[in-house]
């Protein structure tokens, strides 16, 4: 009964809506009078919130901080399931609230990302480094996970590295960590069988590459200022400037209701060395990779390196390792076994280790594996 009334209050707050506009459609055919009436009943349509009116009676967006909250916990098998019924993690909890539903897993996946964290130091045994390693105690900082031995192995590092978006340190894919698995949803199976085999392991983070704070009344007031350019031509940037901050403000009010101040992104510092990483990186795996040397204005040596020491493992139906063909000239691609782009990093993980496990031993006879195709798979030449 609350949500048919609610369907009723939001479809006669439309049709209100609707109506306000056909009247501004008849009246702008008039004479003076009527664009009048035009601007007042633009006026009146301006002050409809049609997101207000979307949440109305939706309950308060608050979470539990804990799995146990939740009434869910990984069982045995690494699998999310609820305490009681034993049953998967259900997205629409509620059916006729998205956001709320939406809000709620995003609450989910921060305790999922914290549990991951724990992992990594509980079951790997990897360290938390804070970064950069000579932050001031005021500058931004992130962290990573490293192993005991991961800058004094003398043989080999595995550096793994995730994917964009929501993800952290650990992480290949949220959706199958809560929906799948923790072995096909985090780096922990590549970390283990990376100790075992004597590999020292950085796990990074580098989605954590920022912190947001909040904007001081002299920053606001500052970002609004205008440069000494032309008044005509700084009063048409000022009406696209503020139309962009209107949808983007429109967008988060939605996203984030709660959030009232205005914030600035405060980025952690970084450095980049490429002949450093050159010399020194093997081999590199490539799950899936949405990277383009032409986007990101790669250098001819960097190309050239990436064909000699990079594998590609894509989404694709053809089987494990079969070659797939590229436009880009960077590196080799071969088929990860899934169409499913969020299972590549899993579904590889045995030819990965074998691709890592020639190279190494490519490097240690002062050889490098040269890719050579044998009917439709791509091996590597025997030493």
């Amino acid at each position: 009964m609350v949500v048919l009334q609610r369907l009723m209050y939001i479809y006669l707050s439309i049709l209100n809506v609707l109506t306000v506009w056909v009247m501004m459609a008849q009246l702008q055919q008039g004479g003076p009078d009527e664009k009048e009436k035009t601007t007042a009943l633009k006026d009146l349509l301006s002050r409809i919130d049609l997101d207000e009116l979307m949440k109305k009676d939706e309950p308060p967006l608050e979470f539990p901080d804990t799995l146990e909250g939740f009434e869910y916990i990984f069982n045995e098998k690494g699998q999310l399931r609820h305490i009681k019924t034993g049953e998967p993690f259900v997205f629409n909890y509620r059916e006729d609230l998205h956001r709320w539903n939406q809000k709620r897993y995003e609450a989910l996946g921060e305790i999922i990302t914290k549990y991951v964290y724990e992992l990594l130091q509980t079951e790997c045994h990897l360290k938390k480094v804070t970064l950069p390693v000579d932050a001031t105690e005021s500058e931004p900082k992130s962290f990573i996970f490293m192993s005991e031995d991961a800058l004094t192995n003398p043989d080999k590092l595995l550096v793994l590295i995730h994917g964009n978006g929501v993800v952290r340190a650990g992480q290949w894919a949220r959706r199958l960590i809560i929906n799948e698995d923790l072995d096909s949803g985090t780096q922990i199976p590549y970390i283990k069988r990376a100790i075992e085999e004597g590999y020292g392991v950085i796990v990074l983070n580098p989605n954590e590459n920022y912190i947001e704070v909040e904007k001081t009344k002299a920053q606001v007031q500052l970002s609004s200022d205008s440069s000494d350019e032309p008044a005509e031509k700084r009063e048409r940037k000022d009406k696209i400037q503020k139309e962009t901050k209107k949808r983007r403000d429109f967008y988060e009010k939605y996203r984030n209701p709660q959030k009232e101040k205005e914030t600035m992104q405060m980025y952690i510092r970084m450095i980049q060395r490429e002949a450093e990483v050159k010399n020194k990186v093997t081999a590199v795996a490539l799950t899936d990779s949405v990277h383009n040397v032409w986007h990101q204005e790669v250098g001819k040596s960097i190309r050239e390196w990436m064909r000699e020491n990079c594998c590609n493992w894509v989404s694709s139906s053809e089987p494990l390792d079969t070659s797939v063909e590229s436009m880009l000239p960077d590196c080799p691609r071969v088929s990860a076994g899934t169409e499913r782009h969020e299972l590549t990093s899993w579904k590889s993980f045995p030819s990965i280790f074998k691709f890592f496990s020639e190279a190494v031993e490519a490097k240690n006879s002062a050889v490098k594996p040269t890719p050579t195709r044998r009917s439709n798979r791509i091996k590597y030449e025997e030493l």
